[in-house]
């Protein structure tokens, strides 16, 4: 389907499907970040009890892909699943792998109806999930809170569509519109509230990359520091054309804890990613751009083989530019500080200036928060 809202052929929509498909949206993001290269699904069975809709079964794709949502809203909803109707913010797959088909799976658990937020756009689902229930007698609706729900798994889409990731740039500049100073390593511009926000993007994508810049200038860690989320910490990735990145670096020596990938080009010297590798780092080559850097394009692509849809990219001012040039920015967190930098700061773009992103018409500011003395905007691009 092109259009996401109520599918023609569907069944009757009411009064509180709505609510329940929001729901289902809750629990999905739960999982968001760690369930890829598939998707993170919410799904709520709802039994009828004299009337009166009760929630028998709620469930997020499971860690690593499997079992899906509507799979564990089944097994916790159990004999009540019978005659209830099930909420799913993606079409339920109608393909075999490791396990079952998810229509057929709720079909013969005696489901009456589905109510799908929007359809997959794996042509291996696309609109069969929903056929294969109304072969089996089950009521299909498509399309309830069909934005909302194609939104919450957009870098599933973006990866058929694109066959990349869906791209979220997060910058961080002093109110004088400086994301650093130069020659001072890392500087802290924004205050705990919008450390604390950053490290949940962190958690909830499935991917982070920053350029070796950054890496040597900063030795980042770029993990997730935040109590009860430690394990949430994204692989992290490295544009790095010539193979610079340090074997001692925090990266590296955290490799067996967190995985770390580093994007190279031909021109990296072998000694230099054999050493890599012996310390624990993938090394993925792939093509140059015309100015030997890592492409960004072809960077992507080798990421969204490998099974990323959400990539979170933190820096530094020439990855950020480098990715803002090709056009393959689709969101932009931006957040201001309340202190300058001063003399010797860092443009967080390079060359391009800031308003490419904020006053450019390729991007739509889309909310705006407060988060202690700090300021941050989310930015979309449009199409």
């Amino acid at each position: 389907m092109t259009d996401y809202d109520v599918a023609p052929d569907c069944g009757r929509v009411l009064p509180y499907d709505e609510r329940f498909m929001r729901m289902a949206l809750a629990m999905g993001r739960r999982t968001r970040g760690i369930t890829w290269p598939n998707p993170s699904i919410g799904a709520v069975i709802v039994a009828d009890h004299d009337g009166v809709p009760v929630v028998v079964g709620r469930g997020a794709t499971a860690p690593s892909g499997r079992p899906h949502a509507e799979v564990v809203a089944l097994t916790q909803a159990g004999e009540k699943a019978r005659g209830a109707t099930a909420y799913v913010t993606l079409e339920p797959c109608a393909h075999w792998g490791r396990t079952g088909p998810c229509a057929l799976a709720l079909s013969q658990a005696g489901v009456a109806r589905v109510v799908i937020g929007t359809s997959d756009a794996n042509p291996r689902v696309a609109d069969k999930g929903a056929a294969m229930l109304r072969e089996a007698g089950v009521e299909v609706v498509r399309g309830v809170l069909g934005a909302e729900c194609r939104a919450a798994s957009i870098g599933h889409f973006r990866r058929f569509a694109e066959g990349r990731p869906q791209v979220a740039l997060k910058l961080a500049v002093s109110n004088d519109g400086f994301i650093g100073r130069d020659g001072h390593g890392q500087v802290y511009i924004t205050g705990p509230q919008v450390q604390r926000f950053v490290h949940i993007m962190r958690a909830e994508a499935d991917a982070i990359l920053v350029g070796i810049g950054t890496v040597l200038e900063d030795d980042p860690m770029l993990d997730v520091r935040l109590d009860g989320l430690e394990d949430r910490s994204p692989v992290r990735y490295v544009f790095d054309s010539t193979a610079r990145l340090p074997v001692d670096s925090q990266l590296v020596k955290t490799a067996d804890q967190v995985p770390i990938k580093a994007l190279t080009t031909a021109a990296a010297p072998i000694e230099r990613t054999t050493a890599l590798i012996k310390a624990g780092v993938e090394v993925i080559t792939v093509p140059a751009d015309t100015d030997g850097r890592i492409d960004v394009a072809a960077g992507l692509h080798a990421l969204a083989h490998w099974g990323v849809t959400r990539l979170m990219v933190e820096g530094g001012a020439a990855t950020a530019e480098s990715f803002v040039r090709s056009g393959l920015v689709d969101e932009v967190v931006l957040s201001t500080g309340a202190d300058p930098i001063g003399k010797g700061g860092i443009p967080p773009l390079g060359s391009l200036p800031l308003e490419t992103l904020t006053r450019g018409p390729a991007f739509t500011r889309i909310s705006t928060r407060r988060l202690g003395r700090d300021l941050v905007v989310h930015y979309r691009r449009e199409g």
